[in-house]
Parts: structure tokens; C-alpha cells; sequence
């Protein structure tokens, strides 16, 4: 375990890393002592000074929801990050390729809560009932650390996330079987990847439920209105200034931003 002054200048390197775009040696190398309950607590830090310098908290993003994933991670669950209102963006938006280091993008579906919730014992029914909306989504991942990284960077650092790109249709989450929600992401025209979202933990609800109950235990939970990235249903594609990505939704529509 870390000491809290050793939290607190992690937090202080990876909001440094940030500002400068250049990212700083993992946090697991300079203090190998470092868990996934101090890495939590870094994160805590790093949203506590965002947020003391004007950005609100509106939702989270899940990452890791794929078997994969957390087999190439050594981790047994998910993991969770924060989303501020300065990283959300709306479909049409050209974004400035240089406020990342190296972006990669992510396609998802979005939660909108219309209910507060909280565990323990949430399930995949509560998160139904208490879903308002569901939309299409794209996450921008983004490291501030060098690579490889254990799993205590990767939430150190916010979960890797960077931003949210938000477009498609609007749908209730019983408007459709929302398990089987299919979509190509197109890179300057070319299909780059494809895939479902059962391919999130069989369910995009699941990793909510999950997350809920992880919330739970640090005594909190979901607000009414907040955003919930629910999870990848691809593998993610790198982007860089000049790239117009599109991902198709078919009857839930379609998000398209470029980088500039």
C-alpha cells in the first residue's frame, strides 16, 4: 500500500502529464508497492483537483468488460473511471487531436440514468428500470503513462479515459433487444472494426450492475442524469489529426466526428 502523500504526487504526476501531453513512467515502476485500492485513491485525487479547477463530474465509463481484456490484465473484473463535462462531446464535432497524447477510439453504448441507484445486490433488471435513455457513444482512450501498464496505471489513470463523443438515436432501454445492438467504425471511409454489444459481459446492463455494486462499497452510487459508458463492443482504433471516423448503428443511427 501507498502512503497518502505518495497518492497525492501520483495524482499531482498524472494531471501534470495532461496538461504537458507527455506522459509520465508508470506508476507501478517508481512504486512497485502500489494496489488497486491506492490506484482507486490516486483516481479520487485526480477527479477531486479537476473538479476544484471548474469540471463537474456527470457520469463513469467501464472498462475491461471483455474476457480478453481482463485476461491480458491479470484482473477478474471490470474497472471503472470518471467522466467530466469538459470531455464530452456531441455528434458532428471536430476535436483537436493534440488535447491527447496518443488517442485511440472505442465504440459503446451510453446509459443515462433517470433514477438514482445504488447497491448492494444491484442486477441487470435494476439498471433496466432505472435507465431513462440509452444512446450510441464513442469513448476516446488515451494514456498519460508509458506502456506497457499494469492494471493499477490503467486506473491511476482515470481508467484510460479521455472523452466521450455522443450521437444516434435516442432510445428507451426496452425499445429494442439492446444486447444486440450492432455497429461498424469507419476510419476515412474504410471499415476498421466491427462488432455487438453481447459481446459486453452478454449484456451492456451487466457491467452497470457491476459497477453499482462497486460504488456501493465505497458508499455511493449512480445520480439521476448522469451518463454511464457501458462498455467496448470493438477493439480500439487509433486516430490522429485529419481522421473522420464514423460508427454505424444501423436503425440506431449513426455518430460521425473529425479530428483536426
Amino acid at each position: 500500500m501507498l502512503t497518502e502523500e505518495q497518492r497525492r504526487q501520483t495524482a499531482d504526476d498524472i494531471l501534470r502529464a495532461e496538461r504537458e501531453g507527455k506522459p509520465i513512467v508508470q506508476p507501478s515502476r517508481t512504486l512497485p508497492a502500489m494496489e488497486i485500492e491506492d490506484a482507486y485513491g490516486v483516481q479520487d485525487l485526480w477527479a477531486q483537483a479537476r473538479i476544484a479547477a471548474g469540471a463537474r463530474m456527470v457520469g463513469h465509463k467501464i472498462g475491461l468488460t471483455s474476457r480478453a481484456m481482463q485476461m491480458a490484465s491479470k484482473m477478474t473484473e471490470p474497472d471503472y473511471g470518471r467522466i467530466l463535462d469538459d470531455a464530452l462531446f456531441n455528434d458532428g464535432a471536430q476535436i483537436p487531436a493534440s488535447r491527447f497524447i496518443k488517442p485511440r477510439l472505442e465504440v459503446e453504448l451510453a446509459f443515462i440514468m433517470g433514477e438514482d441507484l445504488e447497491g448492494p445486490g444491484c442486477r441487470i433488471y435494476d439498471v433496466m428500470r432505472a435507465t431513462e435513455y440509452v444512446v450510441p457513444a464513442l469513448e476516446i482512450i488515451d494514456y498519460r503513462t508509458e506502456v506497457p501498464r499494469a492494471i493499477v496505471d490503467t486506473i491511476a489513470d482515470n481508467a484510460a479515459f479521455a472523452a466521450i463523443v455522443v450521437g444516434g438515436r435516442v432510445i428507451r432501454p426496452m425499445d429494442i433487444d439492446i444486447r444486440w445492438v450492432g455497429a461498424t467504425l469507419s476510419k476515412n471511409g474504410i471499415i476498421e472494426e466491427s462488432g455487438v454489444s453481447a459481446a459486453i459481459m452478454g449484456h451492456p446492463a451487466a457491467g452497470i450492475a457491476w459497477l453499482v455494486n462497486k460504488l456501493s462499497a465505497v458508499g455511493t452510487g449512480l445520480k439521476k442524469g448522469q451518463i454511464v459508458l457501458a462498455g467496448s463492443f470493438t477493439r480500439p482504433v487509433d486516430i490522429a489529426a485529419g481522421d473522420v471516423i464514423t460508427a454505424d448503428y444501423g436503425p440506431v443511427g449513426a455518430i460521425s466526428v473529425a479530428f483536426t
